[in-house]
């Protein structure tokens, strides 16, 4: 048997069939609520599937000093990729930053703000960030991370167009309906049990289709239903789904439809409106970030004109797409900054809104020795530095 073939019969012995078939269900709408009664965890908001994420890997408590304990929390050594990520020394850091990710999942006010991680070059700001994307897409693929989206099938073609903001199905319940569908869906829970809280609205795409299909069957919801598909989905930054990321760059060349998405003028001839929601683009790093995570990538270097985008999204969860209405989101929002813009932050007045709606979290740079030779001992090992002895004590 040649190599090609080797490995080729390697890869079909090792790859799940069924595990693809499982993280790609796809049903309807009944079978959907039918989930939620068994497992309501996938109705979680962003911020607490974010949390649940971390706490899913476990910590454990040590004495830092006489008298002073810390909590370190497994999450940051990068179980992912054999720890090329891992953030060593910052366990006070991270313990706050986990803090407030406990305090948002819980609705005490952090979720309607942006997590600001502050500190100087280097000290492992954007590994953070990348670490809690990283996490969210592994743990989205899991039984215990999964969550589901919805799309409209078409009766004649059989075809079924998915929401392009990865909406939760149960926004297609109507608003005067659901306090008795929560108390139908949360009967069985303890009172220490994660509730089902229906919030947020669809939309503008799936609300037009909504609507559409509304007046088809003369305001019968029950039929409505029947047209709506639900789907697992796995979020990914690669394939732009749950996960975004913005960057700042020329002025010139970048306006606030990045973030927000913009219209779809090829499509405006077959629809003949540049207001109908089939012929705008909800492809803006906000719109598909919905149901994870978005990173600001130096946050504060930001032209003032993204500024009012980031305000509404951390404070009302909402954003406002060109020629729509608000749209609700549902997305944890982490920018990281340096010292001197945060510094000009903090004397413009002009930015007081913003000042007022970021949870600023310190990194600072690596004190104990013991710490610092971690680091090293990441880039220089034997594994990298092969054919070279390094004399001991060498990266002390």
């Amino acid at each position: 048997m040649n190599a090609g073939s080797q490995i080729l019969s390697l890869i079909e012995q090792q790859q799940d069939i069924d595990q693809f078939r499982k993280k790609h269900w796809e049903g309807s709408f009944l079978e959907y609520l039918d989930l939620v009664q068994q497992n309501p965890l996938v109705t979680r908001n962003s911020f607490q599937r974010v949390y649940d994420m971390i706490m899913s890997h476990g910590y454990e408590t040590y004495e830092y000093a006489r008298g002073e304990k810390r909590v370190h929390y497994h999450f940051f050594d990068d179980p992912f990729d054999a720890g090329r990520d891992a953030v060593f020394g910052l366990d006070e850091t991270l313990e706050h930053l986990v803090n407030a990710l406990k305090s948002a999942a819980k609705g005490y006010g952090i979720e309607r703000r942006v997590l600001l991680l502050h500190g100087p070059v280097g000290s492992s700001k954007s590994t953070i960030a990348r670490l809690l994307k990283k996490g969210l897409e592994k743990y989205s693929g899991t039984d215990d991370g999964a969550l589901y989206s919805l799309g409209w099938s078409d009766p004649d073609s059989g075809e079924v167009f998915w929401c392009p903001m990865n909406e939760e199905p149960l926004h297609l319940v109507p608003f005067r309906f659901r306090p008795e569908v929560e108390s139908r869906l949360n009967c069985d829970r303890g009172e220490d049990d994660f509730r089902v809280k229906i919030e947020g609205d669809l939309d503008p795409y799936c609300r037009f289709m909504y609507n559409q299909r509304l007046k088809k069957y003369d305001g019968d919801w029950t039929k409505v239903i029947q047209e709506v598909r639900v789907r697992r989905i796995i979020l990914s930054e690669q394939d732009r789904v749950g996960i975004g990321t913005f960057q700042p760059k020329d002025e010139k060349n970048q306006d606030s439809t990045e973030l927000t998405g913009d219209i779809n003028y090829r499509k405006i001839a077959e629809y003949g409106s540049d207001s109908d929601p089939r012929a705008f683009n909800f492809d803006g790093e906000f719109n598909i970030a919905n149901r994870g995570i978005i990173e600001f990538i130096e946050v504060l270097k930001l032209d003032v004109a993204f500024l009012y985008d980031l305000l509404g999204a951390s404070q009302e969860h909402k954003i406002k797409p060109k020629k729509f209405a608000q749209t609700d989101i549902d997305e944890v929002i982490v920018g990281h900054t340096n010292e001197p813009e945060y510094r000009r932050l903090q004397n413009n007045e002009f930015m007081e809104a913003l000042r007022d709606r970021t949870v600023k979290i310190d990194v600072p740079y690596v004190t104990r020795l013991s710490d610092e030779i971690k680091i090293y001992e990441k880039d220089y090992n034997r594994r990298k530095v092969r054919g070279k002895h390094i004399a001991p004590h060498t990266i002390e």
